[in-house]
């Protein structure tokens, strides 16, 4: 089908096939690529061997029609000749000995398939065309090139000469013009004793039809033999391909997770082997995702109970650790010392097994969302405050740059505002006593909230590292703020579950900058963030930085001779 207001083409659904589809089937189907270049290639040779061919036939053919025209031309002069020679030049006067020659040389002509002119005299005067002319009838006198005439009526001309030429005939004569050869030599007429010229111009009309004939054998054979070939590199390919395109979707059904998919090995070949070597792998691979599932498995029950469990005598040991702490006033300094110790670490105990908790209802894939409208920039205020204490002890000061506009998502109010205060107490703690910046903005599709700090920063390769559970930039350094090294890996998690990012940049001794992007409707998909991963200010001295790089390179390049 066809479809006429757009020009594409289109299926017997109506589905259009649109040049881009085109392009996407020839990527994607090495069987069609390996066709069309191996038929373009073919076309390649085929052309070139045809042409050869045509050109050896073709000069192989004038070639023998120039040899047999200059032979046959030679005998008619040589003949002509003998007969002027023999007779007397008393019998008959000039005209009527002219006559004569130049109707026995035409009948010859037309007998041999050849047409004849006849010239002259040229010794003595130059005649005009009406006078002077006898030929064929119909040839024009224009056929004859002007080099060859002015050869032949040379004084020292011997012999026959030849030259190619398009033998040209009068409109009336209902003939064609033509390709052909034609040759002049030099009579004696005894009756005047005058020279005149005879030339004799052989049509390739049978060599232009059987060229014509070759050069179509040529093109039906070189078309046929390139259908050939495009259907056996089809037949040939479709033998390998056939088992590549099962090996993928085999493939594809694996990753989907229909681990027992196999392939259907038939013979010994190579492919055979091939599919072989896949389904051993296939069963590897089955049997270790299926040791590691069950591992995972029991190692997310194991947390989930141990948590579960601890959280009874962790209630046992926190309402002694409180009675302790209460009456901590009434002991002695160490006893003192060592009850608020208690405490702090009974707090630090619970908030590492609710985390725990929070990790294995990830894991079990348990973890819900909810949603409602929540500004950002209120969350933003809120972690500030609640961290204003533990920024003032480490002598940093948080600030909040937002743009008038409210940044406005569809989130979980809880999830996020944990988000925020993780990413917050954690530049708090690497802020190395600066300035904290929190940044916001918000478009169309998305809202979004950076945490930037100007502290030890993070080494390559780091800012993917930093979500690991347990993982520290720095492990020399301790905790200030009470966390369990288990807040960045639950914040990505609560990002994955909202739909967003959460992502990190940093560079050792310039900070870093930790960004958060949601999307402003839940479940739509992200597509950009509104904040630059990499800060401005970064951006910028790392551009002064390269063009410091150059210059000094190019004051080395200006010292040396």
């Amino acid at each position: 089908m066809f479809d006429r207001t757009t020009g594409d083409a289109a299926d017997r659904s109506g589905r259009r096939f649109s040049p881009r589809d085109a392009l996407t089937f020839w990527r994607r189907s090495i069987q069609a690529r390996v066709v069309v270049s191996t038929l373009l290639l073919s076309a390649v040779v085929v052309a070139i061997v045809g042409m050869v061919l045509l050109r050896q036939v073709a000069d192989g053919l004038v070639d023998t029609k120039t040899t047999s025209s200059v032979a046959e031309a030679t005998r008619s002069a040589i003949d002509a000749q003998r007969r002027l020679s023999g007779a007397s030049g008393t019998d008959f006067d000039a005209t009527t000995q002219l006559d004569q020659l130049a109707r026995s040389i035409v009948q010859r002509g037309i007998v041999q398939g050849y047409d004849v002119v006849l010239t002259g005299p040229i010794a003595t005067t130059e005649v005009s065309a009406g006078q002077s002319i006898r030929n064929t009838t119909g040839v024009q006198l224009d056929s004859i090139p002007d080099g060859l005439r002015r050869e032949v009526e040379s004084p020292d001309a011997d012999g026959v000469s030849w030259t190619y030429t398009e033998i040209q005939y009068d409109p009336l004569a209902d003939r064609p013009d033509v390709e052909g050869v034609v040759t002049g030599s030099q009579l004696v007429l005894p009756a005047d004793g005058g020279t005149y010229t005879l030339y004799c111009l052989f049509p390739m009309t049978e060599q232009a039809g059987t060229l014509s004939l070759v050069r179509r054998a040529l093109f039906t054979g070189g078309s046929l033999l390139l259908v050939l070939v495009a259907g056996l590199t089809w037949l040939v390919t479709r033998q390998v391909v056939t088992p590549v395109r099962l090996a993928r979707r085999v493939a594809e059904r694996l990753a989907s997770g229909r681990l027992e998919e196999r392939m259907h090995v038939r013979g010994q070949d190579d492919i055979a082997r091939l599919g072989t070597s896949f389904n051993q792998m296939a069963a590897s691979l089955q049997k270790q995702i299926r040791q590691l599932e069950e591992l995972s498995r029991v190692q997310r029950r194991f947390v989930s109970d141990v948590s579960h469990e601890l959280r009874t005598p962790l209630t046992t040991v926190r309402m002694a650790g409180d009675v302790l702490h209460d009456a901590r006033d009434r002991f002695d300094p160490v006893t003192a010392r060592s009850a608020e110790l208690l405490q702090k670490e009974l707090d630090r105990f619970e908030l590492l097994l609710s985390d725990l908790l929070e990790i294995s209802r990830f894991d079990a894939g348990a973890a819900v969302l909810e949603l409602e409208d929540v500004n950002l920039l209120d969350v933003a205020h809120r972690v500030v405050d609640a961290t204003r204490p533990l920024a003032e002890a480490r002598d940093t000061t948080v600030v909040v740059r937002a743009p008038e506009r409210p940044c406005i998502a569809e989130v979980d109010p809880r999830r996020v505002e944990r988000i925020v205060r993780n990413l917050v107490t954690n530049a708090i703690d690497y802020a190395d006593s600066r300035d904290v910046v929190v940044l916001l903005d918000s478009d169309d599709e998305s809202s979004a909230l950076a945490v930037r700090d100007y502290g030890i920063g993070l080494k390559p390769g780091e800012s993917a590292m930093v979500f690991n559970r347990f993982w520290r930039a720095d492990p020399s350094r301790a905790r200030t703020s009470g966390g369990t090294g288990l807040g960045l890996s639950i914040s990505l998690e609560d990002a994955h579950l909202h739909g967003g990012w959460l992502q990190a940049w940093g560079e050792p001794g310039r900070g870093s900058q930790f960004r958060l992007t949601l999307p402003r409707r839940a479940g739509d998909p992200l597509r950009h963030s509104p904040l630059p991963l990499v800060p401005a200010d970064a951006a910028s001295r790392t551009v002064e930085r390269v063009g410091r790089d150059y210059a000094r390179v190019d004051r080395r390049r200006a010292r040396q001779p």
